[in-house]
């Protein structure tokens, strides 16, 4: 991707916050991980501004969204010999609202009435997100 060519999808949901990296892990070493799934835009550990020690941590920026999800899909991680766990990064803003950092993405219903139709659930619950999928088990 050239400088001049901009990505169309918004920064933050390119972006992983990778947790649990040693304190050993460099810039240049997370980015060698996390290349395989394409085209990286920006690769940082995070560090400490006095001692420049590695704070354990750090971000990805893909240059699309198919290329965060394929790096999710290849859990779990490991980078510098240490097991990291990505997560897709939470603005700060979005970081404060309660149930921010929960990372579900399948929920089970109970004690729904045997008339209840797809689009009930998804009327119900799309007001939260995007919903895929609803399956309504029955005997």
């Amino acid at each position: 991707m050239s400088k001049s060519e901009s990505p169309k999808e918004p920064e933050q949901l390119r972006k992983l916050f990778i947790r649990g990296l040693s304190f050993e892990t460099s810039d240049d070493s997370l980015r060698s991980h996390c290349e395989p799934w394409r085209t990286l835009t920006d690769c940082v550990v995070t560090r400490d501004p006095n001692t420049r020690c590695s704070r354990g941590f750090g971000f990805v920026t893909y240059a699309a969204v198919e290329e965060v999800d394929a790096a999710m899909n290849a859990r779990p991680h490991e980078v510098d010999g240490r097991v990291v766990e990505p997560k897709r990064a939470v603005s700060r803003e979005d970081s404060q609202r309660p149930g921010a950092h929960f990372t579900v993405k399948k929920i089970s219903v109970g004690g729904i009435k045997e008339d209840t139709e797809e689009h009930h659930l998804r009327d119900c619950f799309e007001q939260y997100g995007k919903t895929e999928v609803i399956e309504i088990m029955t005997d």
